[in-house]
C-alpha cells in the first residue's frame, strides 16, 4: 500500500490552512463590499415618462426668416387645450422653453388669448389688440403660421381670428386682404413667378433644411402660370428647380421621372422611375424624399394616404393626416 510521508502530511496540512484562510477572507470580502448598487450609495435617477406627451406639429419661424414646420412635445389632448398651447408657444415669452433651437415665436409679446371656441371643424379666436404690434414684414408670415399650425390639429379645417371681438380681415400695415376663414389655401411663405392672367397656380411644396444634424420642412406656395396637374408641378421642382441660395434644398433625386398618378378611393397613386430610389438594391426611398412628397401632396390635395410605386412595383403606402 502506497503511504504518505511526513513530509507530505505537512505540505498537505499547510494548503488546507492556506486554502481555509482564502476561504475565510473570500467571505470577509463579501461581508464587506456591498451586494447591489443600492448598497454602494449609488443614487440612480428613475426617469417617468408621460405617454401621454406627443408630438405636434407647429410652425415657427427659422433663422431665415421662413416659417417652417418643426414639432412640440404637448401633453394636451382635446382640441381647445391643444390649441391653446400651440399659440402660446407661438407668442413671445409665453413658452420659450418648448421651441426648438433655432426656431423662434412669431406672435408679438403680450397678446392675450381673450376667448376660444371650436365647431364644426373651425377654431375661433379672440386675441388681444397686441396680435397687431408686429412689423410689416412679419405680418402675414404670422396669419400663415397661426393657421397653418392651428389646420395641423386633427378635425381642424379652419380658423377664424378676432382682435377684440371683430374679425380679422384686413392686415393694417400690409393692408392684405383676409378670408374670414381661414385655411392652408391663404398659402405659406408665397412666392410669385408669373408671366400672365391666365392658367395661375398655387402649389404649395415642402422643401427641406437643416439646423446642425437635424432636418425639417419648410412649405413654399409658388404662384405660377402652368396648367399641368399640382402633382407634375411638385416632381418637378423637387427635382429639378430647388434654390440653395434660399437656403431651401431636395432629396429627391435630379431625374426622376412621375410616371403616372391618379386618385382612387381617397389615396394618390404614384408610379416613378427607378431614378427616385436610394438604393437601387433594396428598392429603397430616403425617408426625407418621402416626407417632401407626402407633405406635399397633403397641402394640394383632399387625401388620405399615398402609395408609391416604382416601375409598377408597390414600395410604400403613407397615411396622411
Amino acid at each position: 500500500m502506497f503511504k504518505i510521508g511526513d513530509s507530505m502530511l505537512k505540505k498537505i496540512s499547510i494548503r488546507k490552512i492556506i486554502l481555509s484562510s482564502l476561504a475565510l477572507f473570500a467571505m470577509l470580502l463579501i461581508y464587506i463590499i456591498p451586494s447591489n448598487e443600492k448598497d454602494l450609495d449609488i443614487k440612480e435617477e428613475l426617469e417617468y415618462v408621460n405617454t401621454d406627451i406627443e408630438s405636434t406639429p407647429i410652425f415657427l419661424m427659422d433663422q431665415n426668416s421662413y416659417v417652417a414646420l418643426t414639432n412640440v412635445a404637448l401633453n394636451e389632448t382635446s382640441i381647445i387645450n391643444k390649441a391653446k398651447e400651440l399659440i402660446k408657444v407661438l407668442t413671445i415669452g409665453k413658452m420659450d422653453s418648448k421651441v426648438p433651437s433655432g426656431f423662434s415665436a412669431i406672435i408679438p409679446a403680450n397678446t392675450e388669448v381673450l376667448s376660444i371656441g371650436y365647431e364644426n371643424g373651425i377654431i375661433k379666436v379672440d386675441f388681444s389688440k397686441d396680435l397687431l404690434n408686429i412689423s410689416e414684414k412679419l405680418e402675414e408670415k404670422m396669419i400663415e403660421a397661426i393657421a397653418y399650425t392651428l389646420t395641423s390639429i386633427d378635425k381642424v379645417n379652419g380658423v377664424i381670428i378676432y382682435v377684440e371681438g371683430d374679425i380679422l380681415t384686413k392686415l393694417p400695415k400690409t393692408k392684405i386682404n383676409l378670408p374670414s376663414t381661414l385655411d392652408k389655401t391663404f398659402g405659406i411663405n408665397k412666392e410669385f413667378d408669373l408671366t400672365s392672367t391666365k392658367d395661375i397656380k398655387d402649389v404649395t411644396i415642402y422643401y427641406i433644411n437643416q439646423i446642425s444634424d437635424n432636418y425639417y420642412y419648410v412649405p413654399v406656395t409658388k404662384y405660377i402660370n402652368d396648367d399641368r396637374d399640382k402633382i407634375d408641378i411638385i416632381i418637378d421642382e423637387l427635382s429639378n428647380n430647388f434654390d440653395f441660395n434660399k437656403n431651401l434644398m431636395s432629396f429627391l433625386n435630379n431625374g426622376t421621372k412621375l410616371v403616372s398618378s391618379n386618385i382612387e378611393d381617397d389615396t394618390m397613386i404614384l408610379n416613378f422611375s427607378k431614378d427616385i430610389l436610394t438604393d437601387s438594391i433594396s428598392y429603397k426611398i430616403s425617408e426625407e424624399t418621402l416626407d417632401m412628397i407626402t407633405l406635399s401632396i397633403g397641402a394640394n390635395y383632399d387625401v388620405k394616404s399615398v402609395v408609391l410605386n416604382v416601375e409598377d412595383k408597390k414600395l410604400y403606402s403613407i397615411a396622411l393626416r
